[in-house]
């Protein structure tokens, strides 16, 4: 079983069954299969002289029939290709016999391996849609050098705000995969004229996203070339940072680690407060997720029960329980006990409903965290979780200081040997998004109480993984697109869920108008629920509060409901926004 998960990881994370090596996929294809021809052009020629000068000798020696070497080439080619055999049928010697024998095979051989592997890839790739390795002339858009999960969400993003994207993508499969989706790319090698081929000197940025060797050494060109936009670099290893930004790096991030953070803070109500800066909403408020323990007075409680924006000032928006969020938070929302609040507010309202949600008696502890997997994301989970006074229980195929169990977490038997049965909470974060799926399965199946909490490559295979099983789940695509965005586009917004997404936007359009009048969730699904005016956050809106110029509005809701609230309510005229 393990094999097909292994054998079937491309399904979610490449699209394909396999993946090339390094060295084989920085060689075109068209050069591969002109080698290949033409060693198969030298071979056979080869191949026909040596057969034919055996059977020259054998025939004056064995047979007593001596043949020319023309007609000794005759019947080799003949033989070969499987054509006939000229004069020459039978042989007397057993030699002889055998040896035609051995040749009549290698010939049918050929044939099988003369068109499959030859003939038929040379003529594909010679009729297939080249690659373009330049692009008309554009202006005003982002280059992005190699593409990846990390900015998959962002360009999106980019899309939906009417900017233009290139992609210098230098992996061939990746590239025409690109192509025929409809992306602009282009093909070729980072070190062949990258920064004219994408007309760098117009463009309003560069996002550097392949190795941090490459990383720097494209960001050295772009600078020298003159480019002095903005250059903002995906790394690998965070000890990569300065010196990148050495190289002219505006602005380095590290996605994985902070989707390392995000998801330690899923899993331990010790961390929630200490990582809010990923989900900031401007200077006023921010965007965070409280545990509710047992021991909270908001514990069974419902929303207008609890009057949680009376007591804290913060805004709840949704609840995270057993995997699913629910949204939107009606009065009616009954909050859980271990139940996650999704509350929008200034850094003091969400202190404020910390205190109220992990309420008075002691924190009860029980059992340590089950990490699965070590690399960059797992061990800055199993940092984070330690540095907050957590116990953790790590599992990695390598041995480490901080690896307990050393092995594949995709066996079975090897977690039945972790304590998965007092474990406060699994994380999974494993390097691909098929083994991270098939890990889950195995975890609710030895522990179907066990909450887990899983790392994300690519952002359309979350609901996958969600129905696998997991309580939560979170995309390093998203994590990056968040930070890349507000950085490109001053976009500020936090998207949780494909359901929950809280973004702010302008007044104009507003102006004048109280929230009540203009209807917001019955036009557009969404709500208003803070407004940031001079220095001050609001969340309450009295009857005499009217929307005025240079307010900051925050509206929550899924994407498609905050489309629909700017296109409707910011771009519409007056006379059919209010209520009459």
């Amino acid at each position: 079983m393990v094999f097909w998960v292994r054998l079937g990881s491309g399904l979610l994370d490449r699209g394909c069954l396999w993946e090339r090596s390094p060295n084989r996929a920085k060689m075109p294809a068209m050069v591969r299969l002109k080698r290949r021809l033409l060693w198969l052009f030298l071979t056979l020629p080869a191949l026909v002289l040596l057969m034919g000068g055996l059977y020259m000798v054998g025939m004056g020696t064995l047979e007593k029939e001596p043949r020319t070497l023309l007609e000794s080439l005759q019947w080799a080619a003949e033989t070969l290709t499987t054509t006939g055999y000229g004069l020459d049928g039978r042989w007397s010697h057993p030699a002889m016999a055998l040896f035609a024998i051995l040749v009549q095979f290698v010939g049918v051989f050929l044939v099988f391996l003369v068109f499959p592997i030859y003939l038929i890839p040379f003529l594909e790739e010679r009729f297939e849609t080249r690659l373009p390795r330049a692009v008309p002339a554009v202006k005003d858009h982002v280059v992005v050098v190699s593409w990846g999960a990390p900015v998959a969400s962002l360009l999106e993003r980019l899309r939906h705000a009417g900017v233009g994207v290139l992609i210098v993508e230098a992996r061939e499969v990746e590239a025409r995969r690109l192509y025929e989706r409809g992306e602009t790319v282009i093909h070729r090698p980072l070190e062949e004229g990258v920064v004219e081929a994408a007309f760098l000197s117009e463009a309003r940025a560069l996002i550097a996203n392949t190795t941090d060797e490459e990383n720097a050494a494209v960001i050295l060109a772009a600078r020298q070339s003159g480019f002095r936009g903005e250059i903002l670099a995906i790394v690998e290893e965070p000890l990569h940072r300065r010196p990148i930004v050495l190289a002219g790096a505006s602005e380095v991030y590290t996605p994985r680690h902070m989707l390392g953070a995000a998801l330690a803070a899923r899993a331990s109500w010790r961390i929630s407060p200490s990582v809010s800066g990923l989900h900031s909403l401007g200077d006023l408020f921010s965007l965070r997720e409280v545990r509710i323990r047992e021991t909270s007075p908001l514990a069974g409680k419902t929303l207008k029960e609890a009057d949680v924006g009376a007591q804290t000032g913060a805004i709840v928006v949704g609840q995270w329980l057993q995997g699913e969020l629910m949204v939107p938070a009606t009065s009616s929302l009954r909050l859980e006990a271990g139940g996650i609040l999704v509350a929008i507010g200034s850094d003091d309202n969400i202190d404020h409903l910390v205190r109220l949600a992990v309420g008075s008696g002691p924190q009860p502890h029980r059992g340590r965290f089950v990490v699965c997997g070590h690399g960059e994301v797992g061990s800055k989970v199993t940092e984070l979780l330690k540095a907050s006074g957590e116990e953790t229980f790590v599992i990695d195929l390598a041995p480490g200081a901080d690896v307990d169990l050393v092995g594949d977490a995709l066996e079975v038997e090897l977690l039945e040997s972790a304590p998965l049965e007092d474990a406060q909470a699994a994380v999974v974060a494993l390097d691909s998004d098929s083994a991270t799926l098939f890990a889950t399965v195995i975890l609710k199946d030895l522990a179907p109480n066990l909450p887990v909490i899983a790392r994300v490559n690519r952002s359309e295979n979350l609901d996958r993984i969600h129905r696998a099983g997991a309580e939560f789940a979170l995309s390093v695509s998203e994590v990056s697109a968040q930070v890349l965005s507000r950085r490109l586009l001053g976009e500020q917004a936090v998207a949780l869920d494909p359901g929950l997404k809280v973004s702010r936007v302008g007044s104009r359009g507003l102006v004048g108008y109280h929230p009540a009048q203009l209807r917001v969730r019955q036009r557009t699904g969404c709500s208003i629920v803070g407004v940031e005016r001079g220095g001050t956050g609001l969340v309450n809106f009295p009857e005499d509060f009217r929307f005025e110029e240079g307010d900051g509005v925050f509206v929550c809701g899924s994407s498609e409901a905050v489309d629909r609230f700017v296109e409707t309510l910011l771009h519409s005229s007056p006379r059919l926004r209010a209520t009459p």
